[in-house]
């Protein structure tokens, strides 16, 4: 299905990542924001609240981030595309009912704009350092879509990829920026509305009385069902049945938490979004995600220049991780290096993956500001010993 053209700002625009990522919404479908203002990812909804009025879009601002992200997945059930954003504190806030939107299966976005930590840390600089959060901040089991744009064209091509994941996968998904890309402004192209694919939700095909709301044989993701058309569910955070009713035993617990996880892992070939380049005959190669991956490549360019074979790889998807490719990839190079604006937390996943069969190594960064170039480089300078 196609964009509403209605909706989109076609064209040539100078915007700075948060306001991309509104826009990428708009451009989604996105017809409910609840939020609430944290640095730095407050003009995300400063400039939804400017711009819901004019396509029929609701605006809220929550009392706080536990009620926004419980607003979200209320509007979802109710029909509507949904997103809220926040940082850092927020993003500790909304982690519980993140959870229940897992267990409920329902479609929603959530853009964390990503600042220094622990606590309030550093309100209005970058990080990278909620990765590991945004994998298992919420309780139990569970699989997560999690994406990480490098710049304004990606906040806003990568915010409509995150709502066609949520609806296509029925689940809530993540977009990983951070202030560095939220607060640059750079040419953002918004292509016409008939170019812009989107995914729509899957409402269930039978009638009211015979459909369920977590519905699963015969289907694949099942659908939903829509709300004031005759049909009667319940929807629980508990452990459920088909019907949504509370089921407390090991069984239906087995069964909810194999159902949210596996239709993740199923279809990670198709989640997984990497950007390779000169992998194939590569000796060292260089992954990151976000702006990392941008302030990494002076360091390889220097490094090509003086003869060392160096590949990269951009991770626009960082959850699910690319184990699959890690795997294939250590019994091939030399070193894997990993560059993050934290301490260390997606690096884990690398070093894993890779299980001893080439050397890993990390160029972290607490936060505050971005890597410096010649850091890189001399990683790569000692890897290629």
């Amino acid at each position: 299905m196609k964009a509403k053209s209605e909706n989109v700002l076609t064209g040539a625009h100078y915007l700075d990542g948060n306001h991309a990522s509104a826009e990428g919404a708009i451009a989604a479908g996105c017809k409910f924001f609840a939020g609430y203002p944290i640095t730095p990812s407050t003009e995300i909804a400063e400039r939804v609240a400017r711009r819901f009025p004019l396509i029929g879009g609701v605006f809220i601002q929550m009392e706080d981030e536990l009620a926004s992200m419980a607003a979200i997945l209320g509007a979802a059930w109710g029909g509507r595309k949904s997103m809220s954003c926040t940082s850092g504190p927020g993003f500790s806030l909304m982690m519980e009912n993140f959870g229940l939107g897992i267990m409920l299966e329902t479609p929603c976005v959530l853009v964390n704009v990503q600042r220094g930590g622990p606590s309030t840390g550093l309100p209005t600089l970058p990080g990278q350092a909620d990765m590991m959060q945004a994998r298992w901040g919420s309780h139990g089991d569970y699989e997560i879509i999690a994406l990480a744009p490098d710049s304004p064209q990606e906040s806003f091509e990568l915010a409509i990829h995150a709502f066609n994941l949520s609806e296509k996968y029925r689940t809530p998904v993540l977009v990983m920026t951070d202030e560095c890309v939220g607060h640059m402004t750079e040419k953002v192209v918004i292509p016409p509305a008939e170019e812009i694919d989107l995914v729509e939700r899957l409402y269930t095909e039978k009638p009211p009385g015979e459909a369920q709301p977590f519905e699963w044989s015969n289907y694949d993701i099942p659908p939903m069902l829509p709300v004031g058309k005759g049909y009667k569910f319940h929807i629980t955070g508990l452990t459920h049945d088909e019907r949504g009713y509370p089921i407390i035993n090991a069984e239906a617990q087995d069964e909810n938490v194999r159902r949210v996880s596996d239709k993740i892992k199923r279809h990670t070939d198709d989640i997984i979004w990497l950007e390779e380049k000169d992998t194939d005959d590569a000796e060292i190669i260089m992954m990151a995600y976000g702006i990392s991956s941008r302030v990494m490549q002076p360091a390889i360019a220097r490094a090509k220049q003086d003869g060392i074979k160096v590949g990269q790889i951009k991770m626009v998807t960082v959850w699910p991780f690319p184990e699959k490719r890690v795997r294939e990839l250590a019994g091939k190079v030399k070193a894997l290096i990993m560059v993050e604006m934290n301490l260390g937390q997606v690096y884990y996943e690398m070093e894993r993956c890779a299980a001893g069969k080439c050397q890993t190594l990390l160029v972290d960064h607490a936060g505050g500001t971005v890597h410096n170039p010649e850091v890189i480089y001399n990683a790569i300078k000692e890897a290629a010993k």
